[in-house]
């Protein structure tokens, strides 16, 4: 996918910037053509030089160029967006976000960006220190670029430059690439699901059993995130509803957290009408306390019982009363032998597709990154997947998706 593309690598004045040569190298080896936009501040942290000789063009920083340069183009920082298939920013820095976030326009970066022609995606990779990506004003110029269609990723926990351990680092290069790639490839295709709009649901439940304790399950959302990033790299307008997880909102996704079975089930059934499509991957739990306890319950008797009552049936909701417009897609983890489970879930909450996940407690199933799937399809094919990482068994279970929203657009 990046074999010709034209790419813009926008580096700010991060430690990270060190990285940046791989990445140049990275995206020249996958044949892409690469121009780099160095700001003042990053000039400090990687060299000119470095950058130019990995890239094979000129490093571009200042909009002004000398005026005895012969044959200079005096309005490159417009051409350089017309260029520009892509907009990659690594390492993105708190200023340069807050001037993205702004509209400023005062280096070749954010005239870039400015400049960038419609359609052409932006990847922006943030790397700071200590809790400056957590802090207010940051989250708030996150939101404003992500609104505006950017992709921001939410750097990753480890050792930081100074010496603190937490959220900070910004990706490897080659996972940048892959986003990029993946990016690409999403726009590329004129995917069936763009202008649709996909309702997923994620993670865990907790219900309360009082005001310290609650009944919750191993679910890390995982599954439910992916997919929900999928959808939105296809162009779909996607709505998160989350239970209680440690994980990055995806980006150019709207995310709604909630805690509870009964939370989730409120803000589901506010969206059902609108719904094209409704993606139940979060582990909702079955049974709550009958009767929750304000405060905490204190130890007493050797044994202690709980009155649970049943939960809502999120997906089989949806499913019991969805037009014949809309699609509702489930999963069903059970064992390896638990197929015939996944099968009579699909016809008793009218599904129109369910993943059967198999749980085995090693590689497939809750608080791992890759899962074992079977797509099962209402009155159709069955697929058998092969262990995948969570993000591409997404795209399969999306591909499957696509094929039944082309089967019902084709039907008289």
């Amino acid at each position: 996918m990046l074999k010709g593309k034209r790419v813009v690598l926008g580096v700010c004045g991060g430690i990270a910037a060190y990285k940046t040569p791989h990445l140049v190298r990275l995206l020249k080896k996958a044949e892409a053509e690469v121009r780099v936009a160095l700001t003042e501040a990053g000039g400090r942290f990687v060299s000119e030089l470095s950058l130019a000789t990995v890239s094979g063009e000129p490093v571009l920083r200042s909009m002004f160029p000398a005026t005895n340069t012969p044959g200079v183009d005096f309005t490159g920082h417009i051409s350089l967006g017309e260029w520009a298939d892509a907009l990659v920013v690594a390492p993105a820095t708190a200023n340069t976000m807050a001037k993205l976030a702004a509209g400023l326009c005062d280096d070749m970066l954010t005239a870039c960006f400015i400049t960038l022609r419609p359609n052409r995606p932006v990847l922006i990779f943030p790397a700071m220190d200590g809790q400056m990506f957590l802090s207010a004003s940051v989250q708030r110029n996150v939101a404003t670029l992500a609104a505006h269609g950017c992709h921001v990723f939410t750097p990753e926990s480890g050792e930081l430059a100074s010496g603190l351990c937490g959220l900070g680092r910004m990706a490897e290069p080659e996972e940048i690439a892959t986003e990029l790639e993946r990016t690409l490839d999403s726009i590329s295709n004129d995917s069936p699901l763009s202008g649709l709009r996909i309702v997923v649901t994620a993670g865990p439940t907790r219900e309360r059993i009082d005001g310290v304790r609650f009944i919750s399950n191993y679910s890390s959302g995982k599954m439910g995130f992916a997919i929900a990033r999928a959808a939105a790299e296809r162009g779909a307008t996607v709505t998160l509803i989350s239970g209680p997880v440690h994980l990055g909102t995806p980006p150019g996704v709207e995310r709604i957290d909630v805690e509870s079975a009964s939370e989730m089930n409120e803000t589901a059934e506010r969206v059902f009408s609108e719904t094209n499509i409704f993606i139940g991957a979060a582990a909702v739990a079955d049974y709550r306390p009958a009767e929750p306890v304000d405060g905490k319950v204190k130890k007493g008797a050797s044994q202690m019982e709980i009155r649970l009552v049943q939960n809502p049936d999120i997906l089989g909701g949806f499913g019991a009363q969805k037009s014949p417009g809309q699609l509702a897609i489930g999963f069903a983890l059970e064992e390896a032998d638990g197929i015939e489970h996944a099968h009579a879930k699909l016809e008793a909450k009218n599904l129109d597709l369910i993943a059967f996940n198999t749980f085995n407690g090693t590689d497939s199933g809750f608080e791992v990154d890759t899962n074992i799937l079977t797509l099962i399809i209402r009155g159709g094919e069955t697929v058998t997947l092969t262990k995948l990482t969570k993000e591409k068994a997404a795209g399969e279970l999306l591909n499957a998706v696509e094929r039944l929203v082309v089967a019902k657009e084709m039907q008289p």
